[in-house]
């Protein structure tokens, strides 16, 4: 291999492709306002279609709206004239992806298409095929080459109609007002959705795992309470279950290092730090972990909104979760 000449037609084929994507930004016309609209009033689901690479693409395409908030699937086309065709309903649109717009078993479809009455977008390389003039709304992704040398393999086309796909879907995204917790929720097993949509109510220790003792207690029975419960502190409560204070492995170095106490005799409510930092059930697991980093805090309890303990968690539990 000759290193220059691999490096030079790598960057040939990039130039080829970042120039044909240019190109689409002055495309941008009343036929894609015209397909963001009928998408965007859409009652059923966006109906994607496409043959070989362009099918590739049709199917990301598929999967980025409904991701996005626009529910969309593929059908293959050879097979929906074998049956699939039955998953298009009148409340459906089609958008077909072709690169010459010819593509048979896209063709075969547009009498049915047009008998249900359903709205096609076509996303073509040729303004006059026949899936053009059949389209309700055309988006031209023309190409002057393929980045291939031969003009043969599907390249600059297939990153063109991509491309205009992306900027439909993300058209669509900002119109329907998409939020980032929207995107979660079809997200839920990601770092992102754990993020948005993991709260402390889903990793905390509550019931008979929480640690607590009373602020009359002596300091060795909240150090056994630490013990038994191995979350590294313990809410220090008063009689109607209110926090007061808390007592964590960090205090117990604290009060180590001031010499020698009396375990047995010193009251927690004289060691323990008041006015500690809580947390709810209803937080963001991400929120609280940022506090938590913050302050460098590694457990906290849980308390509702009378600040009664109802709860408690520590680091560990949010990195087990995968909070990050």
């Amino acid at each position: 291999m000759n290193k220059d000449n691999v490096k030079t037609l790598a960057q040939a084929v990039l130039k080829n492709e970042a120039d044909a994507i240019t190109a689409l930004i002055g495309r941008i016309d009343d036929a894609f306002f015209n397909a963001c609209e009928l998408m965007l009033h859409c009652k059923g689901r966006i109906v994607v279609m496409g043959m070989g690479k362009s099918g590739h693409i049709g199917s990301k395409t598929a999967a980025t709206l409904a991701s996005t908030g626009t529910p969309a699937f593929f059908v293959h086309p050879g097979e929906a004239s074998h049956g699939d065709l039955g998953m298009i309903t009148t409340s459906d649109v089609v958008m077909a992806f072709s690169n010459s717009g010819e593509t048979a078993e896209i063709t075969s479809l547009l009498s049915v298409i047009k008998r249900l009455g359903v709205p096609l977008i076509a996303l073509t390389g040729n303004r006059e095929s026949t899936l053009a003039r059949n389209a309700d709304a055309h988006l031209d992704v023309s190409i002057t080459k393929e980045a291939c040398p031969l003009g043969l393999a599907p390249t600059t086309s297939t990153t063109t109609a991509l491309a205009m796909g992306d900027a439909l879907a993300i058209s669509l995204l900002e119109q329907r007002g998409f939020t980032e917790a929207d995107f979660a929720l079809s997200h839920p097993g990601g770092s992102l959705g754990k993020r948005l949509l993991l709260k402390i109510e889903d990793v905390m220790h509550a019931g008979s795992s929480t640690p607590y003792v009373l602020q009359s207690v002596n300091l060795n029975e909240a150090l056994i309470e630490m013990t038994k419960k191995g979350l590294g502190l313990t809410a220090i409560v008063d009689e109607h279950n209110v926090v007061v204070g808390v007592f964590t492995d960090g205090d117990l170095r604290r009060v180590l290092d001031h010499g020698e106490i009396n375990v047995r005799t010193i009251k927690i409510a004289d060691v323990m730090t008041k006015n500690c930092k809580t947390t709810t059930p209803d937080a963001l697991a991400a929120e609280t972990l940022s506090i938590m980093q913050q302050h460098k805090i590694n457990s906290l309890p849980v308390v509702d909104k009378e600040h009664k303990l109802v709860g408690a968690l520590n680091l560990q539990d949010l990195l087990r979760a995968g909070v990050v």
